[in-house]
């Protein structure tokens, strides 16, 4: 087992700010596809609609994670597919997650995008790093790409005493996540134009979580409601108007054409 990442960063050396800014924060190597970098997109922006108006937790993706020297020394410089820490300033972006800048915070939870040449890895090392090194609460996996044909599934664990517990999927496939206080689970539909299967969240409810975009739709469907009904009430206002106007008129006429009556004697 490696060391953790606090005893690795307090014993082994001094982080100071001008060795944090020499990390590199990126390897040059690009997603497998579209549908990843969408996929991972989409889990960030769900995110955000679920936690909307927050500022008390940092999502990431396709960026590197820091934390011990060792990794440095190794030029183990990969990180999750998608991460989320929680209980951390998220009011600004960082270029990568370095662990000893952000008090020794790990990921709370994690989603890896399996494919064929990832399988091994993320189901292997990646995940006993993240149960054993990070103590990652919850770790999802999900993939292969359906645009290339493939057939995902979805599977996820959640930390317990003794390490990683494998998560019970409900009758509709989803898995509960603690971290979240949502489901986790299929979608099928488009994204960004891109029609797919997509890793989504839906709420205790097994409502859908918007993206922004939906949620704007939203809305602004709810407005051109809201306008069509105020349309439609005064429209029927003046229609009563006018009914009371036109029945005015009529007993004003049948008045104005009665007979007068003859004057006593």
């Amino acid at each position: 087992m490696e060391a953790g990442p606090v005893e690795a960063v307090g014993q082994a050396l001094d982080f100071t700010e001008d060795f944090t800014r020499e990390l590199p924060c990126e390897d040059g190597i690009p997603l497998e596809n579209l549908w990843h970098r969408l996929q991972i997109n989409l889990l960030d922006d769900c995110v955000h609609q679920l936690w909307r108006g927050r500022t008390d937790f940092y999502a990431g993706g396709n960026m590197f994670v820091y934390y011990s020297l060792q990794q440095v020394q190794r030029q183990d410089y990969k990180g999750p597919d998608f991460f989320v820490v929680k209980d951390v300033d998220g009011s600004y972006v960082r270029p990568c997650w370095v662990a000893w800048r952000e008090g020794g915070r790990l990921p709370d939870v994690i989603v890896e995008l399996l494919s064929p040449s990832t399988r091994g890895v993320d189901l292997g090392a990646k995940k006993a790093l993240y149960e054993r090194v990070f103590r990652t609460r919850e770790y999802f996996c999900y993939g292969p790409d359906p645009t290339q044909g493939g057939e995902p599934e979805l599977l996820g664990w959640v930390l317990g005493r003794d390490g990683y517990e494998a998560l019970a999927a409900d009758e509709r496939g989803w898995l509960w996540s603690r971290v979240f206080g949502a489901w986790v689970g299929e979608w099928e539909g488009e994204y960004h134009g891109a029609r797919s299967r997509w890793l989504r969240l839906y709420d205790a409810e097994g409502r859908l979580i918007p993206t922004e975009a939906e949620a704007e739709r939203k809305r602004a469907e709810a407005a051109q409601a809201e306008t069509e009904a105020e349309r439609r009430r005064a429209e029927a206002a003046e229609a009563r108007a006018a009914a009371l106007e036109a029945e005015l008129a009529r007993v004003q006429a049948l008045l104005s054409n009665q007979p007068e009556k003859p004057s006593q004697p």
